[in-house]
């Protein structure tokens, strides 16, 4: 499999040169590229969240954390006093860095369900409705942000598989066929919950555009013709 650093480069290169040819075809602005780049970067590691020892695992919680504390914090501008909001925001990041972390290290497999099409369309769709529900982005804007973190984590998983052949020795590896998968087989409550997240992020979402126009959009090379 490959190894993180070629995981965060050749997703953060990919999205780079995606973000950047939306802007040439003035679809979204430089600031907004940047957001872009951010997520399918961000994407390209998701699928190693399930492995114990991983970077991937660390920088998504600290996000995460990062996320919880903010919500504290804009809970507590409007609810509490500027001390409490402070320790709420810590206490916020804190469980999510660390006792959630380690929870979800305990119970995850590497290479299981979140090594999957599906998983990856859940983190997709989680951050359209992040993006929509909190930060209150455009809906246009929400959906190409999701589209990104599903590419990056999907040049992930492709990462993978070709590492699982061996041009060299002329071989396939025994690893083959488990990182590009539609879901993880046999595996039925995992995959139930993905679904069930998958079905609660697709009702949260904002109004659908058209997939296919919005596809057309995301990639610049169209405008060309």
């Amino acid at each position: 499999m490959a190894n993180f650093r070629t995981h965060i480069q050749v997703a953060s290169t990919a999205s780079g040169l995606l973000a950047a040819g939306m802007v040439w075809a003035e679809e979204v602005t430089l600031t907004q590229a940047c957001l872009l780049w951010l997520a399918g970067s961000l994407g390209g590691i998701l699928p190693d969240m399930d492995s114990d020892s991983s970077r991937s695992l660390n920088i998504v919680f600290r996000l995460f954390g990062a996320l919880a504390a903010t919500l504290a914090l804009l809970f507590g501008q409007q609810h509490l006093s500027l001390v409490d909001t402070l320790v709420l925001g810590a206490v916020g990041y804190g469980l999510v860095r660390y006792p959630l972390c380690w929870v979800f290290a305990h119970f995850t497999v590497h290479r299981a369900s979140l090594h999957s099409l599906l998983a990856n369309a859940v983190f997709g769709l989680m951050t359209v409705v992040v993006a929509d529900r909190l930060f209150s982005q455009p809906s246009d804007m929400a959906w190409f942000t999701g589209l990104f973190v599903f590419l990056g984590a999907c040049i992930h998983l492709l990462l993978d598989e070709l590492y699982s052949i061996d041009l060299e020795g002329r071989r396939i590896k025994k690893s083959f066929g488990t990182a590009f998968k539609l879901i993880e087989w046999p595996a039925p409550l995992p995959n139930l919950l993905l679904l069930a997240l998958l079905a609660g992020a697709i009702w949260l979402a904002p109004a659908q555009p058209d997939l296919g126009g919005l596809l057309v959009r995301l990639l610049p090379v169209s405008h060309i013709w």
